[in-house]
């Protein structure tokens, strides 16, 4: 990403004590979803959101295979 300037859109949905917060990149049609409380700042969840599309764009870059090896889809943490 490296200073690239993408279109994004933010969707934020309150949904009883909790805001649901899905950013979708424009050009790859890329969605993350994050949640936070009713309570949280716009701005905050909107960064975070962000970060998280991000990180999805990048594709995983100098992570560890996903999983165990055992071919199952999923983070070894």
């Amino acid at each position: 990403m490296s200073g690239e300037e993408r279109d994004v859109i933010f969707e934020i949905t309150r949904i009883g004590d909790a805001q649901r917060v899905a950013a979708v990149d424009v050009a790859t049609g890329i969605e993350v979803v994050v949640q936070a409380p009713a309570n949280a700042a716009l701005a905050d969840v909107r960064a975070l959101a962000l970060r998280k599309l991000q990180r999805a764009l990048r594709g995983g870059e100098g992570e560890s295979d996903a999983g165990g090896g055992d071919g199952r889809p999923g983070k070894l943490i």
